[in-house]
């Protein structure tokens, strides 16, 4: 398969997830019993650098960091998709840098997460692996 294929399925995979992620990495299920922890983190209050902060402001902040992160490399691999193969082979450094990222996202979701960011970071991760391998063929 092409590489410019390739990349613009892991630009509109990527996005779902930005879009999944966004929707629900704050939303709980009473079921789990963290609405006590939950309501602890959002009163509990501190001063760093000049600014009162809550860690549940941390959380959401990191949430919504990782979302616009998602959306950039939603951009980039469009981007890519773009790029004629003579172009692609030079830049192995973007081309390999962004399927090893997404090789990371798929361990932090192996370790960390559940089964949706799982399938979704192997499937962006094999994609963009994909387009890597096929970027370095010269036309």
């Amino acid at each position: 398969m092409r590489a410019s294929i390739l990349y613009r399925i892991s630009s509109v995979l990527i996005l779902l997830f930005a879009i999944g992620h966004t929707l629900g990495y704050r939303k709980t299920d009473p079921v789990w019993g963290v609405d006590e922890t939950l309501s602890i983190l959002k009163r509990t209050t501190f001063h760093i650098q000049g600014f009162d902060r809550t860690y549940y402001g941390f959380y959401v902040g990191s949430g919504l960091f990782v979302t616009l992160m998602l959306l950039f490399t939603a951009l980039i691999a469009w981007q890519l998709g773009g790029l004629s193969a003579a172009k692609l082979a030079e830049l192995p450094w973007l081309t390999w840098g962004l399927a090893v990222c997404y090789g990371g996202v798929l361990l932090l979701s192996l370790r960390y997460f559940f089964m949706t960011p799982l399938i979704f970071s192997a499937a962006i991760f094999l994609c963009l692996t994909g387009a890597a391998v096929a970027a370095r063929r010269r036309p």
